[in-house]
């Protein structure tokens, strides 16, 4: 009879052998696929959220807290748990944490060994203890006080280290209540459960190191990209502005795009990654603006180059009035020598206040001013050394005559040449895997959809949507913009009127445009920079080429 019995015992002994080896086989397993999704979390409070809940599956524990080190010498709070209570503090909850920091010295200059996270941090071992109640050694108080005011009972503590691969403790995990998988009572963490715990701090601890370390260098990267726009604002005031609005109004309407569930575009998805390189092709879309020379970027009228040239023009029309003068005296200042002079300062006042007038290029010239001032520049005049010329030379003349803005052709080439200049210095740099796009997002937004845009000449086809939405962004951070040399901001109306009329002659994307009306992009961005002078109403069934 006893040897059934020690048969029977022997097999259930064996069976529950088999049952916590296999309880380990799919903690480890659980253990392996937690480290891999933690090295794929970018975000900060996602990841730290995912190491407690990690910790506390494969220990079975009720509650627990990660703390992280401060540069400060502190532990501070950052996600607090408990499952039975419902009490989420921290990470993604937006519930903030109320408790202070807890000090690793204290007042007196002295290591904080009572409270049981500073005493692991501090020594770097992890310390397991059955009932918090009966421990003696650690201060407790703070745990007894948050019982009695929710009526839990906090009784085994597993508290583990966070080191990262140099060793270096950066935070704690502390895990409260290991429950039996079936009777559900509170029981004390095993040395599995420890030494699990122990592995996923390790694994975490390494990758929110390499978070912390990959979120530090793309700060950095962020950081001298905004040298670059600085160093492109401190050459000129007109543009560093434009260099912080575009990126802006690009994610902007590209997150619009994103949420477009129905039409053309509704294919279109971005993942973080895909948000991450289109902001810094935005925030880079025109560095190769280091390269222009400042007195074209800053030609505010046609006759600038290092000074305005117009008051040179002032001079010679005064030199005409004195030779008008001296002509009517040598008449011997006859009613009709008188009537002729009048007639002559009156002319050349006219012609002063129109070549003034041409010079600021705030509209399109026409074929007749174009003439009259042809015909300005071949009067005749005597310098102060007695050389008789044109009224104007031919530099003056070819600017004069420029019909719409303030740069000759030359010049427009000269300030086209940044973009070709971007692709260089973009297409130059080792870009990591996720950022391969960067180059073809920026440097595709002066290209248009029927081919006719440059530096390449690309058709609507061959340009990535994320291309395209620069392209309108560019444009209309252009229009409305109030702080350029040339010319005063457009209203939304005007701007939008403009910006549907390229819809039409196929400079921008159709699809796009429709999303950037209908989703009210234009009047989000108008909210956040543009003055109130300039938000007026608009009636979008009169925007050329977008049906409502």
């Amino acid at each position: 009879m006893s040897g059934k019995i020690d048969t029977t015992q022997a097999l259930r002994l064996s069976a529950d052998k088999r049952t916590v080896a296999d309880d380990l086989v799919q903690r480890l397993e659980h253990l392996n696929a937690i480290g891999a999704s933690l090295s794929a979390e970018r975000d900060i409070n996602r990841l730290l959220e995912s190491i407690l809940t990690a910790a506390k599956t494969i220990t079975r524990a009720d509650g627990g807290t990660l703390y992280r080190l401060t540069d400060e010498g502190t532990l501070r709070f950052e996600i607090v748990r408990t499952t039975s209570l419902k009490y989420y503090l921290g990470g993604t909850t937006g519930n903030a944490v109320p408790f202070y920091p807890i000090h690793l010295v204290g007042k007196d200059g002295k290591p904080n060994h009572g409270m049981i996270a500073a005493h692991v941090a501090l020594t770097g071992k992890t310390v397991n203890i059955a009932d918090a109640y009966t421990e003696k050694g650690f201060d407790f108080s703070g745990t007894r006080n948050f019982d009695k005011k929710t009526g839990y009972r906090s009784k085994s503590f597993l508290t583990v280290p966070m080191k990262n691969h140099e060793n270096e403790i950066i935070g704690v995990l502390q895990l409260i209540n290991a429950k039996d998988p079936v009777s559900g009572e509170i029981i004390t963490f095993s040395p599995s459960d420890q030494r699990l715990a122990e592995s996923l701090a390790s694994q975490a601890a390494i990758a929110l190191t390499n978070r912390m370390l990959i979120n530090q260098l793309e700060e950095l990267f962020e950081s001298f990209i905004g040298l670059i726009n600085m160093a492109i604002d401190e050459k000129s005031p007109y543009t560093g502005g434009h260099c912080q609005r575009v990126p802006t109004l690009t994610m902007m309407l590209a997150e619009a795009v994103n949420e477009t569930a129905d039409g053309p575009l509704a294919g279109f998805h971005m993942s973080d990654k895909d948000r991450y390189e289109l902001k810094i092709a935005g925030l880079l879309h025109d560095c190769g603006k280091v390269t222009t020379p400042v007195h074209v970027v800053d030609k505010a009228t046609k006759l600038e180059t290092l000074f305005d040239r117009v008051h040179m023009i002032d001079t010679r029309f005064e030199v005409l009035r004195r030779d008008a003068e001296i002509e009517m005296l040598r008449a011997g200042s006859s009613s009709e020598a008188q009537a002729r002079y009048r007639e002559r300062i009156r002319q050349l006042e006219e012609d002063r206040a129109f070549l003034r007038a041409c010079n600021i290029g705030g509209e399109a010239m026409r074929d007749a001013d174009i003439e009259r001032v042809r015909g300005i520049a071949k009067y005749r005049w005597t310098d102060v050394a007695g050389h008789e010329a044109n009224f104007l030379t031919e530099d003056e003349l070819k600017n004069l005559i420029i019909r719409a803005g303030t740069l000759t052709p030359d010049e427009r080439q000269v300030i086209n040449h940044h973009i070709v200049a971007t692709i260089k210095m973009l297409e130059a740099l080792p870009w990591p895997k996720h950022l391969t796009k960067v180059s073809e997002y920026a440097g595709g937004h002066h290209e248009r959809m029927d081919g006719k845009g440059y530096p390449k000449g690309l058709k609507r086809e061959q340009m990535s949507v994320q291309a395209r939405v620069m392209g309108i962004a560019d444009i209309f951070e252009a229009l409305t913009a109030k702080d350029r040399p040339y010319k005063k901001g457009k209203t939304l109306s005007e701007s939008l009127e403009i910006l549907g009329k390229f819809r039409l002659n196929g400079h921008i994307d159709p699809d796009l445009f429709d999303v950037f009306v209908r989703k009210k992009v234009y009047r989000r961005y108008a909210e956040m920079f543009l003055d109130k002078e300039q938000i007026d109403q608009v009636d979008e069934s009169k925007i050329p080429g977008y049906v409502p």
